[in-house]
Formats: structure tokens, sequence, C-alpha cells
């Protein structure tokens, strides 16, 4: 282990001694960096060798200019083509989001790739995580205490746990990236926004490594701002993410050039359509998941192998333009890549008394990274009403994956909205060092109004 994280993880055992009841056991905390990875997942290979063992790949590469790849995996050719004739024999590994894409059209397939597990994360991050296992709680589903930097529950017990994982994972310091989103309708015709996001994850710090504590959990600070169509061009959101509820929870703020000025905006949260999505997005579906937990019971369901998109580079890379993505009732299948892997899956149901568009969700999470990859979304009436997929690249620069682009099919309007693309712009650009003001509201107001 490197001296700066054996340094960061003696300091977080001292910042954390004396903390209440562990989350796990040592026995079973010793299992990260051994049976399991260092951050939770299976180390092994599945028993048919389809799944292979966690083999992380290496950092290389500059932290910007560059769009995610893999030469070697890249240059693949597919092992299955998936369709509507030969899909009753796959059943198992499929979510119900995509059995019904595929019954739905007859164009829809999923090309089935050699399954990889390159995902590997700093070493900081491993130490972080290894404390975190013995000590970091929650209170509920939304009160974190005694989390530092890393994993907070690498060996979940509950379903909220995974979920906080995803929402903690480690992205880097910062990024600036372009956030080009599509509206796709029914015959393929599209329309385009184009944001520009500040991402700034202050509880994912190497250098500035911070304990959430209860009624202390900010963990993330986000800026976006509209550049394009010019109908919604100069609506600037800033978002404080925090943990817990109320006051404690979420701040957020919105700029509209009618306006002229920043307000407050609770409104920024749940089932509240996003701002330029035309009702295609909720708030709570950025990055496939976040925001309020409270309105939903969680329960952890288990571990399974799906077919899932992964090390979905081309479908992200410059070499794709925005009209090759386009299709009618779904994107160009022959553009993403779908591999074999374990994913955890969480069920959410709506609480008695609380209100939500979706009355169950069902989340699956890659084991590696713990990025929530499928989503499927139910109504009032227990029907499939959205699907959402989010393309999983692996980046070797910051030693991180995310998903992009991410998709929600809407089953009722035929419709499906893209977002995450910055294809035909800069890639992701993980050096910001933003100044402490960058991310207050008074700072904001001077910035669009000068």
């Amino acid at each position: 282990m490197k001296r700066s994280s054996l340094l960061i993880a003696a300091s977080l055992l001292l910042a954390l001694a004396g903390t209440a009841q562990a989350k796990v056991d040592i026995a079973q905390a010793a299992k990260l960096g051994a049976a399991l990875t260092p951050v939770g997942a299976e180390r092994a290979a599945n028993k048919e060798g389809s799944i292979p063992a966690w083999t992380p790949g290496k950092q290389r590469g500059k932290l910007s200019g560059e769009f995610f790849s893999d030469p070697a995996i890249d240059a693949e050719q597919p092992v299955l083509v998936l369709n509507a004739a030969n899909m009753s024999r796959y059943l198992d590994r499929l979510s119900e989001g995509h059995r019904k894409l595929l019954s739905l059209h007859p164009s829809y397939k999923m090309l089935v790739y050699p399954s990889h597990r390159p995902v590997a994360m700093p070493e900081e991050i491993y130490a972080a995580t290894k404390v975190n296992a013995s000590v970091c709680e929650l209170s509920g589903v939304e009160d974190l205490d005694g989390c530092t930097l890393g994993v907070p529950f690498p060996i979940p017990k509950s379903g909220p746990e995974p979920i906080w994982n995803h929402k903690l994972r480690w992205r880097g310091e910062a990024v600036r990236r372009y956030n080009n989103q599509m509206i796709v309708q029914p015959n393929g015709q599209y329309q385009l926004t184009k944001i520009l996001e500040d991402v700034e994850f202050t509880y994912g710090s190497i250098r500035k490594p911070l304990t959430l504590h209860r009624g202390e959990g900010e963990f993330l600070r986000y800026l976006a701002s509209t550049i394009a169509p010019p109908r919604v061009a100069g609506t600037t959101i800033l978002v404080h993410d925090k943990a817990g509820t109320g006051s404690e929870g979420r701040a957020a703020w919105l700029y509209t050039p009618t306006l002229k000025r920043v307000r407050r905006a609770p409104t920024v949260c749940c089932d509240n359509p996003a701002e330029g999505t035309d009702g295609n997005q909720y708030y709570d579906q950025v990055d496939m998941f976040n925001g309020t937990m409270e309105r939903y019971n969680w329960k952890l369901v288990g571990k399974k192998e799906l077919y899932i998109p992964y090390n979905s580079h081309r479908i992200g890379s410059n070499t794709i333009r925005f009209s090759q993505l386009a299709r009618p009732g779904h994107l160009n299948q022959d553009l993403p890549r779908y591999e074999l892997h374990r994913v955890w899956i969480v069920d959410a149901e709506l609480r008695p008394g609380m209100a939500h568009t979706f009355k169950k969700r069902r989340f699956y999470l890659d084991e590696d990274g713990w990025n929530i990859v499928l989503v499927d979304n139910y109504n009032n009436r227990g029907e499939l009403y959205q699907f959402q997929e989010g393309h999983t690249q692996f980046g070797t620069n910051i030693l991180a994956s995310s998903a992009a682009p991410e998709v929600i099919y809407h089953f009722d309007s035929g419709r499906y909205f893209v977002t995450a693309m910055f294809n035909e712009d800069k890639p992701y650009d993980f050096t910001p060092a933003y100044k402490p003001d960058y991310f207050s509201a008074a700072s904001v107001q001077k910035r669009v109004t000068k």
C-alpha cells in the first residue's frame, strides 16, 4: 500500500475512534482485498468462467482531453446477438426493461461481448473503504455518520446502503463536462440541449478527506448552465447535495434569464421534471438516481448475473455523432456493448402516505464500481412505466467508472431521452480547482448577471 494510503487509513481510524457500533465486524472487513476486492466485489470468476476474475486496470492517460478507450476491448467482436427470437433462452439474465424493449421492437437487439472487469480505484479509496466497513453507519435511509472518502458500505446489509455507495462513489476531485441531451420522438426525430456542468466532489476528495456526520453531510456541489437551445439558454442550477432530510438535506438554487436572479429552488427534487428536459427526466433520475430517499422503503434483494451495458467506450467516443445514436423507438443498437456481470439488486417501494410517479423502482448496481447501470420504474398500477440504462465506461486516467450516455425509455409515449453525451464536444476535464466561493449562490448571481 502507498505511504499516502497508510497515512489516510491511520488518520481515519484515529478520527473515528469511539464512534457507535461498527457496521461489520473485523472478520468481515478482513475479506476486503482478499476474497473480495477492496471495494466489496467478488474477486473470483463465476463457476462457468463467463464472468472473469477481477483484473484491475492500471492508471494511464491525461486528466483532460482524452476520451475513454481500451484498444484491446474495443476491437472485440460480439459473442451473442440477443433479440426477440432467442430472448426466451436468456430471460434470467435480462432486466424487465430489456425484456420489454426486446418484445416491443423487432429491430431491438443486444450485442453481447466477452466480459472484462478492469474497474479500479486509487489506493487511497481502498484504504478509506476498509475503514468505512467497520465504522460508517446509516440511521434510517438518509443520515450518515463516520463515513470518509471511500465506499461507505462495501459489504452492504440493507437496501439503502448500495444506493449510498453509488451516490458517494469515487469520481475524482472535481470535473467539468459537456452534457448534451436528446429527446427522441417515436419516429426517430430529436432535439438537442447543451449544458456545461461543474462538479466538486467534496466527499470523494483525496486531497482533503471529509468525514460525514449526522447533520454535517454535504458530499457534492454541482453547477449546470444551459448553453442551447436559445429558448432555455442561460438557465442555471446550483446544488449543494447533502445527506439528511429537510433543512439538513439538499439545498438548490435556480436562475432563469426572465427573472434575472438566483432563487432557492426546493423543487429541484424527486419527480419534478428537470429543467430543459420537457418532462422526460425527473430530478432524481439524474446520474441514474440522486436526491432524497425518504419516500421509499428499501430492500436489498441480493446479487444476480445480468447482461448490462459495460466497457461502452465506442458509444461515448468522438467517432460517433449524435445523429448516429437516434433511431425510431430505441438507440441505434449497433453501438452499445453488453457484457455479463454480477449486479446488486435493490428494490424501492413507495412508503404509505408518500407521493411519487414511481410506485416501485428496481435498481441494478455493478459490483465492481457501484454504478447504478439499470433501473426498472413502475407506475401506481404496477406497470413498467420507464426503463433507465447507463452505458458504463471505465476511465483509466482517473481510475473511476461512470455512465455515459444514460437513456430513459418512456413506454407510455414511445419517446426516449438520452443524457450525458459529449461525443461532439470535449471529453471530461478532471483538472479544475474551484475557488472556495465558486459554488455559492452570491457568486453565481454575479457571474450570470455581469
